[in-house]
């Protein structure tokens, strides 16, 4: 069976480690990023027409139908989604946050994969085949996040999506599930204060960040084949470690 899978944030360390590790899965991988960089293009070389690189902005509703105009133009119909697209969180109170951070985050991580799902889920119905996995975070699963507010608000928005998605097509043969990981050790924690990456390494069991390698195995389970019977799940990845 052919399969094609559309990554959103395909440039981040995280997209280019599962194209890596799963390339020979997909016929064709439509790999969305807003801009390049070395390791990008290094993998767009390595594996030539198999991979097909859109850029856009998600901050602007109009780059997220340019997107699905030019997947449609091209004939790509993807049955596999990977929504790994986010603005980095933020270490700000509550009351010095600003609303344009709300509407940057709702943008460019939740509207997107609405118009995205809406242009590309009937196709999948029609087959009655389906993959789709939303990067969530550790903040929808801890009892007290906080300092982070816009961030945590779009996390909670994409798992309410994700929980009425997988609930209206489970009987279609789709599944839409997440992940929650704890911080992962790449360069979305670039603006992150050091002092708070430190503390999150004291108090995780695993003495370290997560690192790309703990996360790949559940994300490659959960577009896969044989977890036809799972969705609708938000998948925590700790280290054992409760505490942000």
């Amino acid at each position: 069976m052919d399969k094609t899978a559309l990554i959103t944030g395909a440039s981040s360390d995280l997209g280019i480690a599962y194209i890596q590790e799963n390339i020979t899965e997909y016929t064709r991988i439509i790999a969305h990023y807003n801009r390049k960089n070395e390791s990008f293009e290094a993998l767009l070389e390595a594996y030539g027409d198999k991979i097909v690189p859109i850029q856009a902005d998600f901050i602007r509703r109009e780059e997220v139908e340019r997107l699905i105009q030019e997947v449609k133009e091209q004939n790509l119909a993807p049955d596999h989604i990977l929504h790994l697209v986010s603005i980095p969180a933020k270490s700000v109170r509550f009351h010095k946050s600003e609303i344009g951070e709300y509407e940057a985050m709702m943008e460019v991580s939740f509207y997107s994969i609405v118009e995205i799902l809406k242009a590309f889920l009937p196709a999948m119905q029609k087959q009655k085949y389906g993959r789709i996995l939303f990067l969530l975070s550790a903040y929808t699963t801890i009892p007290d996040p906080k300092y982070a507010a816009p961030y945590v608000a779009s996390k909670y928005a994409l798992l309410g999506l994700m929980k009425a998605v997988s609930a209206e097509y489970a009987a279609k043969g789709i599944t839409v599930n997440g992940i929650s990981p704890q911080m992962i050790e790449t360069k979305f924690l670039k603006d992150v204060p050091e002092l708070i990456v430190e503390q999150h390494k004291k108090v995780s069991p695993l003495g370290r960040l997560l690192q790309k390698t703990d996360i790949l195995p559940v994300m490659k389970l959960l577009l896969s084949d044989e977890a036809a019977a799972i969705t609708g799940e938000n998948i925590s990845i700790t280290g054992g470690n409760y505490i942000l």
